[in-house]
């Protein structure tokens, strides 16, 4: 008699896709680091609204907060689209992405603060792209 260990079939996806967030959260800390360390100023300025400097913290939690709404929306995507939600998703990942974007550009920054800021708003988008979507057998 041999015993079979079953798991349940969205464990892969799932342990691939907690993967996925814990990479985005990673590689915004590892670029806010870098930056840190090669003297970026992170202070930004928003008219009309004091300055501020992003420190860590707050880096870690929103890369973590928009990762899980990403997957909550693939989640809820693939409960109503079924096999096309991936690619609705991706599209939506993609547009939100660059959208996101948006305010690196308008912020009153140094250009270190902005590239290190930038980078860390598209490491999040490649990260989770390709690492959420459940993979095709």
């Amino acid at each position: 008699m041999t015993a079979t260990a079953e798991t349940a079939p969205t464990t892969p996806s799932v342990r691939r896709r907690a993967l996925g967030v814990g990479a985005a959260v990673l590689a915004c800390a590892l670029i806010w680091t870098v930056g840190a360390i090669a003297g970026v100023d992170y202070t930004v300025e928003n008219p009309g609204q004091p300055a501020f400097t992003v420190g860590l913290a707050p880096v870690v939690v929103f890369s973590l907060v928009s990762a899980l709404v990403g997957w909550v929306g693939l989640v809820v995507l693939e409960r109503f689209l079924g096999r096309r939600a991936a690619v609705v998703w991706a599209v939506l990942a993609v547009v939100l992405a660059l959208l996101s974007l948006a305010p690196v550009f308008t912020t009153e920054a140094t250009a270190g603060a902005k590239v290190a800021l930038g980078a860390m708003h598209l490491a999040v988008a490649a990260v989770l792209i390709p690492l959420l979507p459940a993979r095709r057998a």
